[in-house]
């Protein structure tokens, strides 16, 4: 039950475009008991399903930019792929503390960032 819920959760935020591995990662290590690297590795599993289902709906409403996005995906590839080598190099702990630290990082910089005006795009 406790994998559903974790999953349910995730789905949610991913839908809303906002990373459902900052529910998915840290629910799975410390509710399931799931190795960080195992954690992270089903993330990526998860992520491409369920971005499928949101790109349809965004796209069906008209919110992608496709030339943005594909200058977007062409780097983010590059960066997969380095990241991906490092992070299998990498310890459990140190894999670990930087994840914390980015969330940590992004939380923070939530809530200190100025609203953009409604005016632009």
């Amino acid at each position: 039950m406790i994998l559903f819920l974790i999953g349910l959760a995730s789905g949610i935020v991913s839908g809303m475009g906002m990373g459902g591995g900052t529910i998915l990662i840290p629910g799975l290590i410390f509710l399931a008991g799931v190795p960080q690297h195992l954690a992270q590795s089903v993330n990526l599993s998860v992520f491409f399903p369920a971005s499928i289902c949101a790109l349809w709906i965004h796209t069906k409403n008209k919110h992608v930019r496709y030339k943005l996005a594909l200058k977007i995906i062409l780097v983010g590839v590059i960066g997969s792929l380095i990241g991906s080598i490092i992070a299998v190099s990498m310890s459990t702990q140190i894999l670990r503390k930087m994840f914390g630290i980015f969330i940590l990082a992004m939380g923070i910089y939530e809530l200190f960032r100025k609203p953009k005006s409604k005016g632009k795009k």
